[in-house]
């Protein structure tokens, strides 16, 4: 019998402390109420991208999608958005990406994007706020992240990092 109770102790024990560490370290995946589709401050190490699950901990190249029904999803690497809304059936929704050059957050259709800058995924997209030579729109970047031209296809890195 005392076998039988140290080994529900042990577990017990074993199981608290799981339940500790995976409530102690909760990180934001969405958050609900932004009813106005404002842009959210990211809580960097703390706050989760919804296409790839990776902590984001740096605002470079980060996005952040609000819908109409009050969620806010984030994201570590710009590329990651259209391949994020992809699958989903949301309309209606503010899309924000952070710029490199003025940095601040601005809506993604209106940034311009590079295509050669050395993201978290590797897509190689930087938004923008002011247009220079070779940026793309944000409907070209998502058509190419869609079509797969971006910096994760070799074929298409070598082309673009010779220019």
């Amino acid at each position: 019998m005392k076998k039988f109770v140290f080994v529900l102790t042990f577990f017990m024990f074993i199981g608290l402390i799981i339940y500790y560490l995976n409530s102690s370290s909760s990180n934001i995946v969405v958050v609900n109420n932004n009813y106005q589709q404002k842009v959210l401050n990211i809580e960097l190490n703390k706050t989760q991208d919804a296409h790839c699950g990776m902590i984001i901990d740096s605002f470079d190249f980060s996005a952040q999608i609000a819908s109409k029904d009050g969620r806010t999803w984030f994201f570590h690497d710009l590329g990651g958005i259209p391949l994020w809304l992809r699958d989903k059936k949301l309309q209606d929704v503010k899309i924000y990406v952070y710029t490199i050059d003025s940095k601040k957050w601005i809506d993604a259709k209106s940034a311009y994007y590079s295509r050669v800058e050395n993201t978290p995924m590797n897509y190689g997209f930087g938004a923008y706020e002011f247009n220079k030579e070779n940026f793309v729109t944000f409907n070209d970047m998502c058509e190419l992240m869609l079509k797969g031209e971006n910096l994760t296809n070799p074929h298409v890195k070598k082309q673009l990092l010779r220019q």
